[in-house]
């Protein structure tokens, strides 16, 4: 007879670890000084690491990915059950309710196809947030995290005017507003106040306003500008490894060859891609 296989740990496992490891007397000194912020800096770090190994397709870097982010889950659990405050699983209760009660054309008697072209979703949204009553009424802006990303943010911001009609009508205009924000950055760069930290400041501001432009172009367009900068990324890391490969080829570094070597190497590296 072949050996057992070990057996497999279960989610009542990974709570009873981490009440352990959390454990006053008995635990990991490190662990039971954490906090909610503490860890917080983390849990947004593992999102981010889900979201890279999709990006990569690598499911087994995902599958860890997604273990890290539940433990961060778990974690915050865990310190509030200690505070008495809420457990894991008040989390999952909390969170399968949400789901049943924001999909009525799933578990309820409201039509697919009606809920589907009506907003439904986010009359219930607006309902829960009015129970919950902890957004200012005065501000449709007040539940929009300040954690998140400033240029995801932006776009929620830019959503949320758009449903009250302050909007522009197309793209176009957004584009002459980005033009305009553009000038307004040089300006500033041109024409510096008269302390250094005062232009810094003036030039921080115009810049932040040309973001917020390319946000708004981003909306219209459909397109995510968080993921479209990733990929942005990651094509500028593609090509200057082609232009570090080509080079280490000569026995050679980039900080060994000149400014106009690396553009035209550049340049090769980009050709070479296919079209998208």
């Amino acid at each position: 007879m072949g050996e057992a296989p070990e057996r497999r740990y279960a989610l009542e496992d990974l709570l009873a670890v981490m009440a352990r490891v959390r454990d006053e007397e008995t635990g990991c000194p490190w662990d039971v000084a954490q906090g909610y912020a503490t860890i917080a800096p983390y849990t947004i770090e593992e999102a981010y690491e889900v979201a890279d190994a999709i990006a990569r397709d690598d499911y087994e870097a995902l599958r860890e990915e997604l273990g890290d982010l539940l433990l961060q889950i778990v974690y915050h659990a865990q310190m509030a059950s200690e505070e008495r405050r809420f457990d894991f699983a008040d989390v999952v209760d909390g969170i399968a309710r949400k789901m049943v009660r924001r999909h009525p054309h799933v578990f309820g008697d409201a039509k697919r196809e009606e809920f589907l072209a009506s907003d439904t979703w986010g009359r219930i949204k607006e309902a829960e947030k009015a129970e919950r009553g902890s957004v200012n009424p005065r501000s449709r802006f007040g539940d929009v995290p300040l954690a998140l990303p400033a240029l995801t943010r932006a776009v929620k911001l830019q959503k949320r005017a758009a449903k009250v009609g302050f909007d522009w009508p197309s793209v176009s205009p957004v584009f002459d507003k980005a033009e305009e924000e553009l000038d307004e950055l040089k300006a500033a760069v041109r024409a510096p106040d008269e302390t250094a930290d005062a232009s810094a400041k003036r030039a921080s501001q115009e810049l932040g306003d040309l973001l917020f432009a390319i946000a708004n172009i981003a909306r219209h367009l459909g397109v995510d500008p968080e993921a479209a900068l990733r990929d942005a990324n990651a094509k500028f890391v593609r090509r200057f490894e082609r232009v570090e490969d080509a080079l280490a080829k000569d026995g050679r570094k980039p900080e060994d060859a000149t400014l106009e070597e690396m553009d035209r190497l550049w340049d090769e590296a980009k050709a070479s891609e296919p079209k998208a």
